[in-house]
């Protein structure tokens, strides 16, 4: 509806300080199906996609899809703090072979979220080799700190007519069942193309969805304002307590999401890691193996839940390790 539509373009205006227009938009029942549609639509077989790893299993795996080479340019861990950072110079040489930059911010698993001279050092890269930027946003609404979220396209005329954005109600709104999601194309062109190569793959909308989608972004403020304390809240508890109660655990802060990566090296259990949690602790984290190579030693722990879920994962997964 008109209404929808609306709703989105104030939201984007409202949140982002990003002006589009309500055709912009391209309604979708995922952001998965977003990111396959764009490879299929603008890339052939045999071209280089470049992800930056650790990586959401799903845009990891993408590229393969449809017959494209994954270049893996890895996130390098910060010393001294909590970030991680991206290698301009690994990064232009993925660029360099790439004919697409499949993004995430903010970044799954790792919570990294960019800031907006790193978002502009990588939109300059990706346009001074012509590559598409595709940029999966979906926890964007779930920042730390007083953070901003800046959509990569609103940075510029120039790099919004290079970028699919792909955005959902369903992380923050806790809607991911309903399967609506919205991509912002600005550039005609791009998004006839984009749109175009649903090819009877890609489904239409569910409506009770896109009514949620509504309800969410017109109304659920104060809701989504509560929800990131009470996140954030889970999230320094975590930390202090791997800090304090899971000895061979190290846990950087995310700066967004509801994704804690815990790096599990020093436990030195290897390819038992996941065996470990989920046999020994009885705690069904993601094996960070899912998440590409350069996850082999850590594992992620979602803290979107109660407290009391939160403290009863934390307490058996204490308890085994003391009793290894």
């Amino acid at each position: 509806r008109d209404e929808l539509r609306a709703t989105l373009v104030a939201m984007l205006q409202r949140m982002y300080g990003w002006r589009v227009a309500p055709e912009a938009l391209v309604f979708l029942p995922g952001v998965e199906p977003g990111f396959n549609m764009a490879l299929k639509a603008f890339l052939a077989p045999g071209d280089g996609v470049a992800v930056q790893t650790p990586m959401y299993r799903p845009i990891l795996v993408a590229p393969g899809h449809w017959g494209m080479k994954r270049i893996d340019v890895p996130l390098q861990a910060a010393s001294g703090d909590d970030t991680y950072r991206t290698d301009m110079t690994a990064f232009g040489r993925a660029l360099d072979r790439s004919k697409a930059l499949l993004f995430c911010n903010p970044h799954n698993p790792t919570g990294k979220v960019f800031a907006r001279d790193e978002l502009q050092a990588i939109a300059e890269a990706c346009l001074a080799r012509d590559v598409l930027i595709v940029s999966d946003d979906i926890h964007c609404d779930l920042l730390f700190d007083g953070r901003r979220h800046v959509p990569i396209a609103s940075l510029s005329p120039a790099i919004a007519a290079r970028t699919i954005t792909l955005m959902s109600a369903s992380k923050t709104f806790n809607v991911a069942g309903l399967k609506t999601a919205f991509a912002v194309v600005t550039e005609p062109g791009l998004r006839e193309r984009f749109a175009a190569s649903r090819l009877g793959m890609v489904d239409s909308n569910n409506v009770v969805g896109l009514e949620a989608t509504q309800a969410a972004f017109a109304h659920g403020e104060p809701w989504r304002r509560a929800l990131i304390a009470y996140l954030q809240a889970n999230r320094d508890w975590l930390a202090d307590a791997v800090a304090t109660r899971l000895p061979g655990i190290r846990m950087r802060k995310p700066e967004g999401t509801f994704l804690a990566w815990l790096d599990c090296g020093a436990l030195g259990l290897g390819g038992d890691l996941a065996n470990f949690f989920v046999g020994t602790a009885k705690v069904g984290l993601s094996a960070g193996t899912e998440f590409g190579e350069s996850g082999r030693d850590f594992m992620r722990l979602n803290f979107g839940c109660t407290r009391a879920t939160l403290e009863d994962g934390v307490a058996r997964i204490e308890t085994a390790l003391r009793s290894r």
